[in-house]
């Protein structure tokens, strides 16, 4: 099964969608790690003692300031170009309905007029990004799960 082609947002063209400098595949990753971190619950134990495999790792599944999740996100946004972060941003900003699709060109610019280098910190901040980016990637013809089941 595979997704349709992405369509020219303006034109209606076939197999013409909006130029992304990012790729799909690091979307999608950074999906699937958001939505790790989004699982995470608040702390219950800051300084738990016993060994990790005695509390069946609960540990994991809690919010703490070293978490592996967090570094591993923020050190790949961090690694992308500008404009690898600003689709990112943009992306988000589509999926969550702040624009349509046919807006692309509009959400780059204002992506890229608040660009700064804090941008890993502020989508980790937005709930739900990795439903964000997911919608955003849609509405301009990705899927999803035709990426992961090509990756299986």
């Amino acid at each position: 099964m595979t997704s349709p082609e992405p369509q020219d947002i303006e034109t209606g063209d076939d197999n013409a969608a909006p130029e992304l400098t990012i790729s799909p595949e690091k979307v999608f990753f950074i999906i699937v790690k958001a939505r790790e971190f989004d699982v995470k619950d608040v702390v219950t134990e800051p300084d738990p003692g016993s060994n990790p495999s005695d509390d069946m790792d609960a540990a994991v599944l809690e919010d703490h300031k070293d978490d592996p999740t967090v570094e591993e996100i923020t050190s790949f946004i961090n690694a992308m170009s500008q404009d690898e972060q600003i689709d990112l941003v943009a992306l988000a900003w589509l999926g969550r309905d702040d624009y349509t699709a046919a807006d692309w060109a509009e959400i780059r610019a204002d992506a890229a007029q608040a660009w700064n280098k804090r941008t890993a910190s502020y989508l980790l901040g937005m709930p739900m990004l990795g439903d964000h980016l997911e919608e955003g990637l849609s509405q301009l013809g990705y899927s999803v799960e035709e990426y992961e089941f090509n990756r299986l």
